[in-house]
């Protein structure tokens, strides 16, 4: 699946950018884990996570009206760097002190670069880049979560923890240069003020657009779900890091055994994000027998899902962003990870609020039958956000 030269420098920054965030969320969330095997200590950490992500999110669209694209990913990478000091000087006796201060920097890289990515795509991206480009940064993702543990274990067993944040300071550097590759954009030139007529019903001005709302909220119940527990399924297979990364292989593997699928048969583009969802439902409901193996299952199953959702669903809603002005997609794609993050951390509530504290019990399986019901409701948002741009537009959505 081709795409454009300024396609392919994002994604050089998106391999960049994911290296730090793989080895940041494993390592934290890891030790998280292991020190208590607490699920309220991760559900913490990730409700103070995504609290930054959306605050720094709207920050960072804000400074693209000033300033271009290139100084977020820089901001990017000097907030990588700060948490890497973070870990390796800080040191409380309050736990959940020590939670919330290493998380806000994790949010703060997630939600500048998700803003520097977002409008960036949106504006340089035509018809299948977007497929493309979501294709092969899920592949990109489900690669570095291999080679990572991997290569980090490698580090620390010949240098020590030490040499293991030397190098992620390396990786922060070519996150710079890199800053200097992608290429520029900003909404300087704009003449419309970011904030103003930035309003629900200013904004949401088709039908199209209005059903990315509920789209967008079913989506961030169910990515919750299944990013915080996905992650403590795999750390409850085993303790051995090496089958951990062993296993990262196997979950690798099916993700690129899913894109094949994807390019080798002509299927419409529902049919692939309904198979998707059908894929994640399954892999959620195995969780309901603890048993190592067919967690392993689950994440197997899960893994492939979501190549299929990040690779359709966001397409649609990015071509559909696309035909707006450059100061009217930054306002969408606020108001969109506004209604992703705040679904994220309503989740996050519950699990808190339920006292959620084993895969097992009422709580659990609440949360479990929740994020299954949206879902099922996925594809049929999307397709009638799809089928609504068709008819205002006269035309099919490029996926």
């Amino acid at each position: 699946m081709s795409v454009s030269k300024e396609i392919k420098r994002l994604l050089v920054m998106n391999a960049s950018s994911n290296i730090i965030f793989n080895y940041v969320g494993i390592f934290v969330n890891l030790y998280i884990w292991e020190s208590g095997k607490s699920i309220r200590d991760v559900t913490w950490f990730n409700f103070i996570l995504f609290a930054a992500w959306t605050v720094t999110f709207i920050a960072g669209a804000r400074l693209m009206t000033r300033f271009s694209n290139r100084l977020l990913v820089r901001a990017v990478a000097l907030s990588g760097a700060a948490t890497f000091l973070l870990l390796t000087f800080l040191h409380l006796d309050n736990r959940l002190l020590w939670i919330t201060i290493i998380a806000i920097p994790v949010g703060t890289m997630w939600g500048i670069y998700a803003a520097a990515q977002n409008i960036t795509l949106s504006l340089f991206g035509k018809g299948k880049d977007f497929a493309g480009y979501f294709s092969a940064s899920t592949i990109i993702g489900q690669t570095i979560s291999v080679l990572n543990p991997i290569v980090f274990a490698l580090v620390i067993k010949w240098i020590g923890y030490t040499g293991s944040f030397v190098l992620m300071f390396v990786f922060v550097t070519i996150l710079l240069v890199v800053s200097f590759l992608i290429p520029p954009i900003s909404l300087s030139g704009e003449k419309m003020p970011l904030f103003q007529h930035v309003s629900f019903s200013r904004v949401f001005t088709t039908a199209s657009l209005r059903w990315m709302v509920p789209s967008c909220l079913a989506a961030g119940i169910f990515l919750q779900f299944q990013g915080l527990f996905a992650l403590l399924f795999t750390f409850s297979v085993s303790k051995d890091k090496l089958i951990i990364a062993l296993l990262n292989v196997l979950y690798t593997g099916s993700a690129i055994t899913a894109m094949m699928l994807y390019r080798k048969f002509a299927l419409r583009d529902n049919v692939w994000l309904t198979g998707g969802m059908v894929c994640v439902s399954a892999g959620f409901l195995v969780t309901m027998i603890p048993y190592a193996p067919l967690l392993i299952v689950s994440n197997l199953l899960t893994t492939m899902g979501m190549f299929y959702f990040s690779t359709i669903w966001n397409t649609r809603q990015f071509a559909i962003i696309s035909v707006s002005t450059p100061v009217e997609q930054a306002r969408i794609f606020i108001w969109r990870e506004c209604f992703l993050n705040v679904s994220r951390i309503v989740l996050l509530l519950l699990v808190l609020g339920l006292q959620v504290k084993d895969f097992q019990g009422a709580g659990f399986f609440l949360l479990l039958f929740l994020a299954l019901f949206c879902a099922a409701t996925i594809p049929y948002f999307s397709k009638m956000g799809t089928d609504s741009f068709e008819k205002e537009k006269g035309e099919t959505v490029p996926v």
